[in-house]
């Protein structure tokens, strides 16, 4: 069992020298990283006792020395001996900034002793707010629900599969830039942004990706704001980038200027974000239903 930790920490060790160059901010990985392929339930179990925090060590080393978050999913037991599938949040000096148990896990899992997370909590992190998210969760909207009143900027998925459209789903649901780590090469790990768009991938010759993000976003629908936004152009030039994916009528506002954010751009030129335009039109709708003759 020993020797297979060691196989584990030295695969990741090789994994992380692929993206440690880009010197990233975050890195994310999939979930249940620790373990190794073949086992069944109870050799897992007995090979994640014997692990204990060794791979937990491993990692936040990597994110001291190299200034950065790493999130990873892990099965790990717990406090009375209660199993659980997690996510695991380590801050730049390797100290954890949280954690998150998954809330869904399959059905065998919980046969085979897994116990089901309540909390759905966001992390403050110095960059921004990061959500996390574990595999077969994704197919569930009432977490989804719960992660939008929070407004993270990212969503941190580890999974194992990789949810089709649902992870354009709950990046434009939360408004969130979208982080998808997958134990698999059949299927790609997804950066995609707030409108669900993917724009980086990992691929058939390398299990990876890396991508700069802007959280300096607001979206907007395009009723009432087309030449607000054309003035908002006008006057900011390359500082501000307005991106329209097409089909939705939304477009994403991302401020590139030294100073002034998307929310100080957005309020300038009295441009209604999105949920506030559908909250209200929702709020005419309801208004007009009221007051009409049944």
């Amino acid at each position: 069992m020993q020797f297979m930790v060691n196989q584990v920490i030295q695969f990741w060790r090789s994994e992380l020298e692929q993206v440690l160059p880009d010197k990233p901010d975050l890195i994310v990985l999939p979930e249940s990283c620790e373990s190794p392929s073949g086992l069944s339930t109870e050799e897992q179990f007995a090979f994640i006792r014997i692990l204990k925090n060794q791979l937990i060590d491993f990692f936040a080393s990597v994110a001291r020395e190299h200034h950065c978050y790493i999130v990873f999913g892990a099965i790990r037991e717990g406090e009375n001996k209660v199993w659980r599938n997690s996510s695991i949040l380590l801050d730049r000096k390797g100290n954890m900034a949280g954690i998150y148990h998954k809330n869904y896990p399959t059905i065998d899992e919980i046969k085979s002793g897994i116990v089901p997370g309540k909390e759905a909590s966001v992390f403050e992190c110095d960059f921004g707010r990061v959500a996390c998210v574990v595999c077969f969760d994704l197919n569930f909207t009432e977490l989804c629900a719960k992660y939008i009143s929070q407004k993270p900027g990212i969503i941190l998925f580890s999974s194992n599969f990789h949810g089709g459209l649902m992870e354009s789903y709950w990046a434009y649901q939360c408004r969130s830039f979208f982080v998808g780590a997958l134990e698999s090469r059949y299927a790609p790990s997804e950066i995609l942004n707030p409108q669900g768009e993917v724009i980086a991938s990992s691929t058939n010759y390398f299990d990876f990706t890396v991508a700069t993000i802007n959280l300096d976003y607001c979206l907007a629908h395009l009723d009432y704001n087309w030449e607000k936004l054309q003035k908002l152009k006008e006057k900011y030039g390359n500082d501000v980038i307005i991106t329209d994916p097409g089909k939705m009528g939304s477009v994403l506002i991302t401020s590139r200027h030294a100073t002034i954010s998307a929310a100080d751009m957005v309020k300038e030129f009295g441009i209604e974000l999105l949920d506030h335009y559908l909250n209200r039109s929702q709020l005419f709708r309801n208004e007009q239903i009221k007051n009409s003759n049944p």
